[in-house]
């Protein structure tokens, strides 16, 4: 550092302890008791924030960072040396604290190396102009570090460094919304603490390394919106603890891996968007605590599995364009659902009515199939969804609710079951009644569409009455003819 900004940095130091180490003094709040910051550590905050942020006089203002003159992005922790001494353990920087959060030539200062005691490493849209590359040696050697997340950051680009795997104690990482490239290192399996990896929407490539399958502790795997190729991994399924698998949007192919059908603690499974083949294996009837199970846009072309139906705990099931074949199963007992799509594929029969059981039910997309037959929903499940329901799409579905089509939704586009004889399909509709055909006529009687008010009408009725009259007589005549001969 040069000695003009050194000198800059020293105002207002004071010089304590008789063994001179030079730094700030304050009180703990828990304590009262003075605590002391050591210079190296101080200058190096100093300089990590003025190589961050767009605010020169930095310095001055946080003079006492960890007790007089605190920065809601800084946080700090008493050392167990004795006297106590204060430590840098965290580093926030995002448009949550200061807006714009950076300078545009921010970038990422060596002066890192002098905060060994920090645990957590946070910046947020941050690197937005000037280019800024991760270092093979700078992380590496922060070897308190549990958290590290840069995210948000389109112009921070290069590999992962490798050098990342010494961070034994590193519990997150998070380098999401970046531009980084290359292949996931495979010595992230190294990090054995590590609990949550997301490296999602960067141009990452090549395949999922083996050792993944070693980060025992991992809960969260996102890793979409990528170019990852290969197959889903089988070693996956060796990850009890993973609760959330996010691959979407990556060139995935091959089969589902029925290892993952292991993961009984699994909440969310998201393939979407790959090349992913069925069927969907009967090993994922035991995902008992799956919720969100997502699969759109994949060469599936299998049926929708009937074990489906008793994972109670679904929340959402998303199925469009999987090349879907069969019927839809009986799904009654998901009381939870919200979502179904199952639109844009070629699923046929009927739609099973006890979907508009569902009480939570809020979303449903049947469009673009092959379903026929009548669609029986309650009115009130009809209203609720409006657009949210649609099964456009499918020429042989119809209802025979003449409400549907009373524009509640020009998503809900189905003819009336109801053909010249009253049949379409497999379904036969009752003749509705116009509201004037209530003058004691039974509908067997009266199939023209007539106005009650026509003298034509009035003389079908007389001629009809004429008959029957008749007829009762030569049927009475032919009674007693035929007793008297007896």
């Amino acid at each position: 550092m040069a000695s003009s900004s050194l000198s800059l940095y020293l105002v207002g130091f004071l010089a304590i302890l008789a063994g001179g180490v030079m730094g700030l003094q304050g009180k703990t709040e828990e304590t009262g008791e003075m605590v002391m910051m050591e210079e190296e550590e101080l200058l190096g905050l100093f300089d990590v924030m003025g190589s961050l942020l767009d605010e020169p006089g930095w310095a001055q203002v946080h003079q006492e960072p960890c007790t007089n003159t605190p920065w809601p992005g800084v946080g700090c922790e008493v050392g167990e040396e004795d006297p106590p001494i204060f430590h840098v353990t965290l580093i926030h920087v995002g448009p949550d604290v200061v807006n714009p959060p950076c300078k545009s030539s921010a970038k990422l200062s060596d002066s890192l190396l002098k905060l060994p005691y920090l645990k957590t490493l946070s910046i947020f849209n941050c690197f937005v102009a000037s280019p800024v590359s991760l270092s093979r040696s700078l992380f590496g050697a922060l070897s308190s570090l549990e958290h590290l997340s840069l995210q948000s950051n389109p112009s921070l680009f290069g590999e992962i460094p490798p050098g990342l795997s010494s961070l034994k104690d590193l519990r997150v990482l998070s380098l999401s919304q970046n531009n980084i490239q290359g292949n996931i290192p495979s010595e992230l399996g190294g990090l054995v603490k590590l609990e949550q990896l997301d490296l999602s929407y960067n141009n990452l490539s090549g395949e999922i390394p083996e050792e993944i399958g070693g980060l025992e502790s991992l809960s969260i795997l996102d890793l979409s919106w990528n170019a990852i190729e290969g197959e889903v991994p089988s070693y996956l399924g060796q990850l009890q603890l993973l609760q959330k698998v996010d691959l979407c949007s990556n060139r995935i192919h091959g089969k589902i891996a029925p290892e993952l059908g292991n993961l009984n603690r699994l909440v969310l499974l998201d393939l979407s968007h790959n090349f992913i083949n069925g069927p969907i294996p009967e090993t994922f009837s035991g995902l008992e605590q799956l919720q969100y199970l997502i699969l759109d846009q994949n060469p599936i072309n299998s049926h929708i599995p009937f074990f489906l139906g008793t994972l109670k705990k679904l929340v959402s099931i998303s199925f469009s364009g999987c090349g879907l074949t069969g019927t839809i199963p009986n799904l009654s007992l998901l009381k939870n659902l919200t979502a179904l799509s199952l639109d844009n594929n070629n699923l046929s029969g009927t739609v099973p009515p006890n979907l508009g059981s569902l009480p939570n039910l809020d979303h449903l997309n049947l469009s673009n199939n092959k379903l026929r037959g009548e669609l029986v929903f309650p009115d009130e499940f009809i209203y609720r969804l409006g657009e949210r329901l649609d099964v456009r799409g499918n020429e042989g579905l119809c209802t025979c609710n003449q409400q549907y089509k009373e524009n509640i939704s020009a998503y809900l586009q189905t003819p009336v079951c109801l053909g010249t004889e009253g049949i379409s399909e497999n379904r036969t509709c009752p003749k509705q009644q116009h509201p004037d055909d209530s003058k004691g006529i039974s509908p067997f009687l009266y199939h023209g569409k007539i106005s009650s008010d026509s003298p034509f009408q009035d003389s079908q009725l007389m001629s009809a009455s004429f008959g029957l009259c008749f007829l009762s007589s030569i049927v009475s005549i032919v009674s007693s003819f035929c007793f008297h001969y007896v």
